[in-house]
């Protein structure tokens, strides 16, 4: 064993401050109860806590800033590896290229790369970590420019079942960059991943709020909007019931609202008139049904998506699904608001109908195992079990909407958008899942972090 990797090798016991630090998560109706914890802060550390693993027979799970708790099977007995690794991100201007250690979050990704007018395919939170949204094929707001968030992603360093820092590229083991991106996990411990940044000079980004009176002509609107969007633009429209807590404007939580939210951005500073006749387009004949209860929609640097969508910046409990659908006409809005507008008794905070079509549809030729999504929408409910609202009342109310949007549904998810490890996931073929299970296999023959892939990732029984 390298000296240098005696390191942290102290697992953490529940009861402790170090075990409470590793094993916090964003998603707190999903807890991780793993029997022992460490928080790794370097490649050294994680190769450490592995070959430790190994040695004690532990199965390994991994995580990071815990916004995918509830996505994966319940984190219960063995090692669990939370990373935090030290080192910042680092960004190439030249190469449009940033190193982003595993557990960066993506205020510090857009932090770095913002001064060289540059950004990522990032999530619409900046808390979220980086390495997890990437693998799971992430649908950024940029994302009709861009394609899923996995594609772009060049390079990625991994720890092995064997305790060994190996690197995927396209130069070394290609084989193993295709499977990890996208591939739904189980490879070993990410440590860092490159990924590729496009020039932004500006944005025009933010939210409108109207009363969920209004919701069928506003959802129409917007729907017949969405058909011919230009692909510089990525929306999604929201039925709210926030509650009225600190941070929420009495206005939005005086009862359901709907919201149209996203982003326009103009590569360049010559973009920016186009930029805002596009995102005037889609905004202009919303405004005039209806007068806006709030309206945030603004130029700004790119820095301002990630407040776009106003999630929560601190945990809270979750409960919710998410599956992939096809074009919308007037019956499937008709069922979507039965279930999810105003009137509905939905006990979800949030039903979103987020635009996809685009470079969302363009397979990638340099991607991965996942390289594009065949649907118009991604739709995404959650709720908390806060009050009189129950676990069972949520898990009730998904089985509903789940029910009324079937005859749209695709059968398809994006495992980043996945909410609940107990719902229908699948995003592969079944020769897809056949070739990642071989490379899995390779790097994993024991099967160490099996315990980490995605439900209907694999076809190992």
């Amino acid at each position: 064993m390298n000296p240098h990797d005696v390191l942290r090798t102290v697992f953490a016991a529940s009861g402790t401050a170090a075990y409470d630090e590793a094993t916090a998560v964003f998603n707190l109706a999903a807890p991780a109860r793993p029997e022992q914890a460490v928080t790794a802060r370097s490649a050294a550390e994680v190769r450490a806590a592995v070959r430790e693993a190994a040695a004690r027979d532990l199965p390994v799970r991994v995580h990071t800033t815990g916004h995918a708790s509830g996505a994966r099977p319940p984190v219960d007995g063995g090692l669990l590896i939370r990373t935090r690794l030290d080192g910042g991100v680092v960004v190439d201007a030249e190469r449009r290229i940033a190193r982003v250690p595993a557990g960066t979050t993506w205020g510090e990704v857009v932090a770095a790369a913002t001064p060289h007018g540059l950004t990522a395919a990032h999530g619409s939170a900046a808390s979220v970590g980086v390495v997890g949204y990437l693998l799971g094929g992430g649908v950024s707001f940029y994302g009709r420019h861009t394609g899923l968030a996995v594609n772009s992603v060049r390079a990625v360093e991994l720890v092995t079942a064997e305790g060994e820092s190996v690197r995927a590229d396209a130069e070394s083991d290609p084989e193993l960059l295709w499977a990890l991106r996208g591939g739904g996990g189980g490879f070993g411990v990410v440590t860092a991943v490159e990924v590729e940044l496009f020039p932004v000079a500006k944005v025009v980004t933010g939210g409108t709020y109207w009363s969920a009176a209004h919701a069928r002509p506003l959802l129409t609107a917007w729907r017949d909007w969405a058909a011919g969007a230009p692909r510089r633009a990525t929306t999604s429209l929201r039925v709210m019931n926030l509650p009225p807590v600190p941070g929420v404007p009495p206005a939005l939580a005086a009862g359901p609202v709907i919201c149209v939210d996203g982003a326009v951005f103009a590569a360049t500073a010559d973009d920016e008139a186009d930029a805002r006749r596009e995102a005037e387009d889609l905004l202009a004949p919303l405004r005039a049904l209806a007068e806006p209860l709030m309206d945030t929609w603004t130029l700004t640097a790119a820095a301002g998506v990630l407040d776009a969508h106003m999630d929560p910046a601190d945990p809270v409990p979750f409960i919710g699904d998410h599956f992939l659908l096809t074009e919308l006409g007037d019956d499937a809005v008709d069922a979507f608001l039965g279930v999810c507008g105003e009137g509905s008794g939905s006990p979800l905070v949030v039903a979103t109908l987020r635009q996809l079509g685009g470079a969302f549809a363009d397979a990638d030729p340099r991607g991965g195992v996942l390289n594009q999504v065949d649907a118009a929408y991604a739709y995404m409910g959650s709720g908390p079990p806060f009050g009189p609202v129950t676990p069972a009342d949520l898990d009730k109310h998904c089985a509903a909407v789940r029910s009324a949007l079937e005859p749209w549904n695709t059968g398809r998810t994006v495992p980043s958008l996945v909410e609940g490890a107990d719902r229908p996931q699948c995003h592969l073929d079944a020769a897809a899942v056949a070739a990642v299970d071989r490379i899995r296999a390779r790097v994993d023959p024991h099967r160490r972090f099996a315990g980490d892939i995605a439900p209907g990732a694999t076809a190992i029984g």
